[in-house]
């Protein structure tokens, strides 16, 4: 492969090309020889998250770039799958493709199903099944909890999870009764602090809290993850204008107080509710 980079137009095949030139022992990149799966796993999730947030900013020509690096490290793992002798690239793609028709017989078959919700009863339904065939393989007696990735985001996983209960029945019946939990796990927290109770429980009942609250957030059809984000965001805002206005003052953070700040924190807070 010799192309000119100052004007490129490559195909999958160059990529996948690139990638073993890189991995190649006689004349690769020796920072890309020395990675492994769990080296290169970190920068596939941070991937991940650079595309989110292009998205997030409605930043396409960002997303363009963004799904390129997102898919160069798919092809990072199927190299190196590749050399281990596990799977290539090409079983990747029969593996999603197989899948995607499997999971959408309306589409690819004789199967009808009329609505979004339908749709996805039915796929729920497949991964199922899916999931029974995969413990069948290892001689395991399959979970509906089966499959909730422990790599993602404790809010996110924590949500997921409290969904495939809900699906066998193993939910509360209202939001109301989710607010009760929320307080009574609350007070034993406080309890427990007031007790001065050693970390570790204070850890186990801080976690109890937080699993109520995204299950609140479940029935309150609130993403856990975009609610904390968004409070983080306007956390970032409300504290960047309390430097703008201690700068006005001459003065920094560090050269204030906890009053002075809170003052103009509650300053900062009555802007946003005048702009709003």
């Amino acid at each position: 492969m010799s192309r000119d980079a100052s004007n490129p137009d490559y195909s999958v095949d160059d990529l996948l090309e690139i990638m073993r030139k890189l991995r190649d022992p006689e004349g690769g990149c020796p920072w890309d020889l020395e990675q492994t799966f769990d080296t290169i796993v970190p920068h596939t999730i941070e991937e991940a998250y650079e595309v989110d947030e292009a998205i997030r900013h409605g930043d396409m020509e960002s997303l363009k770039d963004e799904l390129g690096d997102l898919m160069f490290q798919v092809v990072f793992h199927a190299q190196m799958a590749k050399e281990a002798n596990h799977f290539t690239f090409a079983d990747v793609i029969n593996a999603i493709s197989g899948k995607m028709v499997r999971r959408h017989p309306h589409v690819f078959g004789d199967a009808t199903i009329e609505t979004a919700d339908a749709q996805i009863a039915a796929w729920e339904t497949q991964k199922a099944k899916e999931r029974q065939k995969k413990a069948d393989k290892h001689g395991k007696t399959a979970s509906v909890l089966d499959g909730v990735s422990i790599s993602l985001p404790s809010l996110l996983r924590a949500v997921k999870l409290q969904k495939r209960a809900a699906r066998v029945g193993f939910d509360w019946p209202e939001t109301a009764c989710v607010l009760d939990k929320m307080q009574e796990e609350a007070a034993e927290l406080v309890e427990e602090y007031k007790k001065g109770t050693d970390k570790e429980r204070l850890k186990e009942e801080f976690g109890d809290l937080l699993f109520v609250m995204a299950n609140l957030a479940r029935h309150m059809d609130i993403d856990p993850e975009e609610a904390l984000r968004d409070g983080n965001a306007k956390f970032e805002r409300r504290f960047h204008r309390i430097e703008a206005l201690l700068a006005e003052a001459g003065k920094e953070p560090s050269q204030s107080s906890l009053e002075e700040m809170d003052r103009l924190w509650d300053q900062a807070k009555a802007e946003e509710k005048q702009r709003a």
